[in-house]
């Protein structure tokens, strides 16, 4: 077997801005953990967050809680 090599590795994941449903209402699980996290960090998000900004809002949030480590 051949060891992974993250440094050639390809990942697919896209940066939010990209995403073409990215403007669309953040989903249900995305909005129940926001919710989770910016309660533990003491802060609000809004209803109308849309799924690109939810995103990075919790890429933020994990990293102020530590949930993301």
């Amino acid at each position: 077997m051949s060891e992974s090599n993250p440094h050639t590795e390809r990942t697919t994941e896209k940066d939010p801005s990209d995403w073409v449903t990215g403007d669309e209402p953040a989903t249900g699980a995305q909005k129940s953990y926001l919710n989770t996290l910016a309660r533990e960090a003491g802060e609000e998000v809004p209803e109308d967050i849309t799924k690109a900004d939810a995103s990075r809002k919790i890429d933020e949030l994990q990293q102020e809680t530590g949930r993301g480590q």
